[in-house]
């Protein structure tokens, strides 16, 4: 059976085509999901992709957090759903408390959009096991509101506990602490990052490269594999 992977589209998605045509290259079936249905349609793991939803001119992911989708979201994903939340999507992650800490506006004020180099940190959670720790990759990065914060105690937890995933590498692009550019739960099914692999996944679009394309596939292989 083929894996189902929903990409739920919010009012202000941009980047929920992009996903699943990723998901589609990866092997899997990309099932299209709108916010204010609470159905997830049995799909086998969820992606929140990039965009500008609704109501981040309150705080970004604030209102996105509370559409119905996210009901079925969050249960499941304290299930052990496996989600995936992509720059917007990191950002309602934070907001629906399935992360820890918040994104903030870059402290440079402006909007960015750049290829970024990044560490992979943990190649452990449900969406990196195609990756090795320490592998440097390259993947697009596009945000206005892409600075991670938390507290010092939040920060030294996850450090501890190896749940930041991706490091930013020669450049911190935004102000996040620590270099943080994406972190995973306790249990490793949900994972957020600033960053966009979806953008990198065929040679011929984006870097040139398919750094993005082993999210994708590391998911399926858990999948198929479970």
């Amino acid at each position: 059976m083929t894996a189902r992977i929903g990409v739920v589209t919010f009012p202000g998605s941009l980047d929920d085509r992009d996903t699943q045509r990723a998901i589609r290259l990866a092997g899997a079936e990309p099932v299209a999901l709108w916010h204010k249905d609470k159905d997830l349609h049995q799909v086998d793991a969820v992606v929140l992709p990039g965009g500008f939803s609704y109501g981040d001119y309150l705080r970004a992911g604030a209102i996105s957090r509370f559409s119905p989708v996210m009901e079925s979201v969050i249960e499941q994903a304290k299930a052990g759903l496996p989600v995936l939340g992509i720059c917007n999507g990191f950002q309602v992650l934070t907001e629906a408390h399935l992360l820890p800490g918040a994104m903030l506006g870059n402290d440079h004020l402006h909007f960015i959009c750049r290829d970024q180099k990044l560490r992979v940190e943990n190649a452990e959670t449900a969406w990196t096991s195609d990756y090795r720790a320490g592998q440097e990759i390259h993947i697009p990065l596009k945000n206005m509101d892409g600075r991670y914060v938390a507290d010092e105690y939040t920060l030294d937890k996850l450090e501890a506990e190896g749940r930041v995933v991706f490091r930013y590498l020669d450049l911190n692009p935004n102000g996040s602490l620590r270099d943080i550019a994406g972190i995973t739960n306790e249990a490793g099914n949900v994972v957020g990052l600033m960053p966009h692999p979806e953008h990198a996944v065929e040679p011929l679009v984006g870097t040139g490269r398919t750094d993005g394309l082993p999210f994708f596939t590391s998911i399926l292989k858990k999948l198929v594999n479970a």
